[in-house]
């Protein structure tokens, strides 16, 4: 890398970008993962689709918060997800209802931009699945305020969050993902 400072750690350069564009989900069951090295390879899901929610710039977010007990000697990944939709409807709160049911895979495609300037896909859940934790629908008390949902999704992992292989030019066109199709709500 260019910007390498001091061999054998990397402080980087200052060109990261948070956020989160996407959230894809696979249900866990039909979903299968092929790992290796910290990154998705492949992504089998036959005949079912991955459904894509689109947010508004600066309101999704992925987390991963790494808990060890020197005691018993284990760690464990929390892997966190929210997604926020503006305006409250009835099609959304029938989703909500369908998804709060699931075990999902969900894929996180981030602003952050890889070497090669396509988005960059992170999986959660891959080894448990992610379930939905809490959910909220509300309306503001002024005119300017939050009407819609935010849900948040959780898993426990036994490995941090996998980053997804470079894709060409747009989330899962990766010639070995073999799926239905994209369904973007």
């Amino acid at each position: 890398m260019a910007c390498d400072l001091i061999k054998g750690h990397s402080i980087g350069c200052r060109d990261g970008i948070g956020g989160v564009v996407t959230l894809w989900f696979a249900q866990f069951d039909e979903a299968t993962l092929t790992l290796a090295s910290g990154e998705v390879t492949d992504l089998e899901m036959g005949s079912a689709h991955l459904h894509g929610y689109h947010m508004k710039r600066g309101v999704g977010s992925i987390t991963e918060t790494v808990t060890g007990s020197s005691e018993n000697g284990t760690v464990f990944y929390t892997q966190t997800a929210v997604l926020k939709f503006n305006k409250l409807s009835k099609e959304y709160q029938n989703e909500l209802r369908l998804i709060a049911q699931q075990r999902l895979v969900i894929f996180a495609e981030l602003n952050e931009l890889n070497d090669a300037g396509v988005r960059t896909v992170m999986a959660l859940g891959a080894h448990n699945g992610c379930e939905l934790s809490t959910g909220t629908g509300s309306s503001g008390t002024a005119l300017g305020d939050f009407n819609g949902y935010e849900w948040t999704f959780e898993a426990q992992e036994p490995f941090p969050m996998y980053e997804v292989a470079d894709m060409t030019a747009v989330a899962f066109d990766q010639g070995a993902f073999t799926y239905a199709g994209k369904v973007v709500s």
